[in-house]
């Protein structure tokens, strides 16, 4: 490969370029220095300027408020001179000859109208194009609010026209006076606002500069002088001159004057400085070049370590001889939830230790520090976030050791098993639901092969009880009518039949029992009907059913059992309650269910029967279902009520806390109120039991 061009060797030098740029930045260092000491300078100067501006600009106000104050005196003292219109004009036009900011006086009587009025000689044409009452509104109200102060009032200011296209800005001045303590009328007093600047003001303060009134919002109305030969910079200074009636703004402007000596001697004072920061750059840069390459080097390899620790998914953390901490990395700090500035230099107990194991901690740290070594493999334990929660890690330790082999503290690496202790737990739901869906699986074929084998069974019952029945003599009946025919209900007693008692005693129990047995037969081969139907997910067909049928179809068989256990039976139907549209035979194996697992959970003497809690109350009213009314059904005990650990698992196939339960049947009733569009569930009942609720909907009009 050819040989690169010196030149051009030199150029892709990266040390020469680095070079080169610092003596770019040093030049344009002196150079930022140079203008800044210029600007310096020449705002101090400035500063100076506008400093003495303002002060004059003061003392020029001042002048005004004292030169008005000063005509008000005149004016009273003119009419202390000339108290009678017969003497006022001569001794007006002898005020108006000495004072040209005066432009017209009149005098005004208490109603306004002029007594007497003179022309300043100076202003001959003042009234050529329009007439003084023109400017009367002004005046009045300047009238009236100097007859409430009681001293001289001033008027705003106003543009007024002249011949030959020019105008001049006038303002009024009125003042009440009185004779013998009463009202006399009104000396009024025009002013024209260029005079007030141009008389006032004495010449050497307007030499130079020019004065302006202007107005809050900035407008120019007068203007008088010249600015001296315009300079590097226009210099203003305002002051508001507030008088009663009026307020106006003196404006001073002034240009910047000339340029201090002191600035032509900056550059002289610049280049000697940067000679001698330049001796001191070259002085410096070999020791600055060899520093530039070390520290780079450093900067490169902490820049890698650091990014190689902040990039792991590993928390790092190093403790010291003392146990305190001295390192942590980000990992580390998301892993506890703490701040880096929370966590280092704390010691025992450190912050995310769990507050139930810190002596265990602390024993474990205690045998690490006296030189007991951890295995190699880590070992599991369990760190606390800042919000409390627990996280269960794998820490790895090993001894950490200076480049002069001394031990000076342990290095740690934390992993994270929360996720692998959520997907174990995951693993074991699944088994879980696996083994739970195999044996509802073969629940359900176990029901429908027990449906099919007891329906013969059930049938010859039935068949049997029938035939019975027909055995029996017939017992003799009186002729019942078409419409006599009672209602009953649950713990209602059927009226006596004088006719029917003749029967035996021994042949009309067994007709009973006959009748009983034919009943609840066919109600065994529908609710195994229904049950192969709920396993098959077959849709039934739905009735409209009353709550109090409902209850009626369970309770002789709520009776027989709550008579062995010594508990009371309670039912409370709303009035008024309509009929609900279900599956009449699986609501009512719903309910016998939710009845039976409430009786049992009062066992014989708990409650006791002293306490007048051994009681089961069944219950039905309106409520809601869904957006729409229905019915609400309720089945409560005073057992011993559910733990949380079983509310965890109630619904659960096959979670059964009976020795001889198979743990289907809450899972069931939940399964057929869900396929009435309804939820089943349960609240706890003071001072104890349980209370479970179920809605479904009304039937259809």
């Amino acid at each position: 490969m050819p040989a690169l061009n010196p030149a051009l060797n030199s150029a892709l030098n990266p040390a020469l370029v680095l070079r080169r740029l610092l003596w770019l930045l040093a030049g344009l260092l002196l150079a930022a220095l140079f203008a800044l000491l210029v600007f310096l300078l020449r705002e101090y100067q400035h500063g100076q300027i506008q400093e003495a501006l303002e002060r004059e600009a003061a003392r020029m106000s001042l002048d005004v408020r004292s030169g008005l104050a000063r005509s008000v005196q005149d004016l009273h003292a003119l009419q202390s001179v000339a108290p009678s219109p017969a003497f006022w004009p001569s001794a007006a036009a002898d005020l108006l000859s000495s004072q040209r900011k005066l432009v017209h006086l009149e005098w005004r009587d208490p109603t306004h109208s002029v007594l007497v009025e003179r022309l300043s000689p100076f202003w001959p044409t003042l009234h050529a194009m329009r007439p003084r009452h023109d400017a009367l509104i002004d005046v009045r109200q300047t009238c009236a609010l100097a007859r409430r102060l009681d001293e001289a009032a001033y008027s705003s200011s106003y543009f007024w026209p002249l011949p030959q296209g020019r105008g001049v800005e006038l303002m009024e001045l009125c003042l009440p006076l009185k004779r013998n303590g009463r009202p006399d009328g009104y000396l009024v007093a025009t002013y024209a606002m260029a005079g007030l600047l141009a008389e006032l003001i004495p010449t050497e303060a307007q030499r130079g500069r020019r004065l302006s009134w202007t107005e809050a919002d900035g407008t120019r109305l007068v203007m008088v002088g010249e600015l001296a030969e315009p300079g590097p910079a226009l210099h203003r200074a305002s002051q508001l001159v507030a008088l009663p009636g009026a307020t106006w703004v003196l404006l001073v402007e002034q240009s910047g004057g000339t340029e201090h000596p002191a600035v032509a001697a900056l550059p002289l004072a610049v280049g000697a400085l940067a000679l001698g920061l330049l001796t001191l750059l070259a002085l410096l840069l070999r020791d600055l070049r060899r520093r530039q390459r070390a520290e780079s080097q450093l900067a490169e390899a902490l820049a890698f370590r650091q990014a190689m620790e902040d990039s792991l998914l590993t928390g790092l953390r190093a403790l010291d001889l003392n146990g305190r901490l001295t390192y942590v990395n980000p990992a580390f700090c998301q892993m506890v939830g703490r701040s880096a500035e929370q966590l280092l230099g704390t010691s025992i107990p450190a912050p995310y230790w769990p507050t139930e194991q810190i002596e265990e901690y602390r024993q474990r740290l205690q045998a690490r520090l006296a030189g007991k070594s951890s295995p190699r493999e880590g070992f599991e334990s369990v760190f606390m976030r800042a919000d409390g929660s627990r996280l269960p890690v794998r820490v790895i330790e090993a001894p950490l050791v200076d480049a002069q082999g001394r031990q000076t503290g342990w290095m740690s690496a934390i992993l994270d098993l929360s996720e692998q202790r959520r997907n174990e737990e995951l693993l074991r739901a699944s088994q879980e639901r696996l083994q739970a869906t195999a044996r509802l699986a073969m629940a359900g074929e176990m029901a429908s092969l027990i449906s099919h084998e007891l329906n013969q069974p059930l049938a010859a019952i039935a068949s049997y009880a029938s035939g019975s029945l027909n055995l029996l003599p017939e017992p003799n009946k009186p002729e019942v009518k078409p419409e006599a025919k009672p209602e009953t209900g649950p713990g209602t007693v059927p009226e006596p039949n004088p006719e029917a008692e003749a029967e035996p005693e021994p042949t009309r129990l067994v007709r009973s029992a006959l009748q009983r047995i034919s009943e609840q037969a066919e109600r065994a081969g529908k609710v195994i009907k229904s049950v192969a139907d709920l396993v098959r997910q077959r849709d039934r067909e739905r009735v409209a059913v009353s709550p109090a049928d409902l209850f009626q179809g369970i309770w002789p068989l709520l009776q027989l059992q709550a008579r062995q256990q010594h508990i009371e039976l309670a039912l409370d139907i709303e009035p008024g309650c309509p009929a609900v549209w279900c599956q009449r035979t699986m609501i009512e194996q719903v309910l016998l269910n939710l009845a039976r697992n409430g009786m049992q959970a009062m066992p014989a003497g708990n409650p006791p029967a002293s306490s007048g809690l051994r009681r089961l109350r069944l219950s039905a009213g309106r409520g809601l279902h869904g957006r729409g009314e229905g019915v609400e059904f309720a089945v409560a005990d005073h057992g011993l009520g559910i733990s949380q650990e079983q509310a965890e698992q109630l619904y659960t196939p096959f979670f059964t806390t009976k020795p001889e339960g198979m743990g289907l049947g809450l899972s069931l009733c939940r399964t057929v109120i869900e396929q009435h569009s309804g939820a089943l569930q349960y609240s706890a009942q003071q001072p104890r039991g349980t209370v479970f609720r179920f809605t479904l909907p009304t039937a259809p009009a």
